[in-house]
């Protein structure tokens, strides 16, 4: 991958939010070596969700959950499943996530929903994926407000930078540009990203640089892909969830 010029080549690659294990068996055959890209790593602090865990019921009566699911966790996915279907769709999921952090548009939604639908149902999730999604938003909220210095509930260019930087993603400038200018509202003033757009903008650089990973196998920042694998590769993130 290229670097920005400014940091290199990074030597080592933080722990972060990972896509969810299912994503990754439909798409991957193989990982490991990193130059740049993200870089998975288990966290000894228990933070990380126990998405491999298997399912079975949990403490508090819903079946599904891994062990140890906060309670409030279940509740926001009870609250919306009215029909005990065990799964929720788009705007149930927007209404579910609203309670414990903030009313997401519909487009980043489906943007989750494609990254962690259920493998029972393509369309919807479920309480193990729920799960999963959950904490995976509360480490995406961290690395938000980490860059968000100012505490204004925005960060700027400059900012998405760094904190792509600091997950291993050395994004070129013309690539910051071209995501920054997604969210240009046209009014001539400073872009800058909410924590919406910031997580469906994150989420976009990591997804399409995982899967440009699973090409370059020997990590070189380069890879030989043809017209139908690109296709394939890139239209998901853009038009599954519109």
């Amino acid at each position: 991958m290229a670097s920005n010029g400014k940091h290199g080549s990074p030597s080592y690659v933080p722990s972060a939010p990972s896509l969810p294990e299912s994503y990754r068996q439909q798409y991957f055959q193989g990982s490991g070596g990193s130059y740049g890209y993200w870089q998975q790593h288990s966290q000894g602090n228990g933070s990380s969700y126990s998405y491999g865990q298997q399912q079975g019921p949990s403490s508090y009566g819903h079946s599904g959950f891994p062990p140890g699911t906060d309670p409030a966790v279940i509740s926001s996915f009870q609250m919306v499943d009215r029909d005990r279907s065990g799964f929720i769709d788009d705007n149930e999921l927007q209404q579910a996530l609203s309670s414990g952090y903030q009313r997401f548009s519909l487009r980043t939604i489906r943007l989750l929903i494609f990254l962690f639908k259920s493998p029972n149902d393509p369309l919807r999730v479920g309480p193990k994926e729920f799960a999963a999604l959950w904490t995976c938003l509360g480490q995406w909220r961290g690395i938000f407000e980490k860059y968000d210095k100012d505490r204004s509930g925005k960060i700027d260019s400059m900012e998405l930078r760094d904190a792509l930087y600091s997950l291993g993603l050395a994004i070129p400038p013309s690539v910051l540009q071209l995501l920054i200018s997604k969210y240009d509202d046209g009014s001539g003033s400073r872009v800058e990203l909410n924590f919406d757009s910031f997580v469906e903008c994150g989420m976009i650089v990591k997804g399409l640089t995982d899967k440009f990973k699973e090409r370059d196998l020997r990590y070189t920042g380069s890879a030989t892909i043809n017209y139908d694998t690109f296709m394939s590769m890139v239209i998901p993130f853009f038009v599954s969830y519109n």
